[in-house]
């Protein structure tokens, strides 16, 4: 079994930052790209950022400049620091992996349960 858990989310006002965690732990063979997607109420689930094992990164344009992706791959965990968060930036976060299970040595894409973020005064 193989889990991916968020933590770091709340309610900050505009301006602020959060910084999101995601760890995966389970059985584990290895982990290519990670990332952080979100989704706003009543809009499609978005990518924000994905980072490789040796730390190439990409960012939606909407984030660019805010937002840093960034991991341990000695952890199995992503982080994504939020800078001068705006209100548009209001949603679900979800962590995603590419990874390899330990006993079957598929690859699949692994999902956590989601963060909520809430900018707001």
């Amino acid at each position: 079994q193989v889990q991916l858990v968020e933590s770091g989310g709340g309610l900050v006002q505009p301006g602020g930052s959060l910084r999101l965690s995601c760890a995966a732990s389970g059985s584990i063979f290895r982990i290519d790209v990670m990332g952080w997607y979100r989704q706003a109420p009543g809009k499609e689930r978005e990518l924000v950022a994905t980072i490789t094992t040796v730390g190439s990164t990409n960012y939606a344009d909407s984030v660019k400049g805010r937002f840093t992706i960034s991991r341990d791959n000695a952890l199995n965990t992503v982080y994504l620091r939020m800078n001068s968060l705006e209100p548009e930036d209001t949603a679900v976060y979800y962590c995603n992996a590419n990874l390899a299970t330990a006993d079957t040595f598929q690859w699949s894409h692994y999902w956590g349960p989601g963060t909520q973020v809430t900018v707001s005064s």
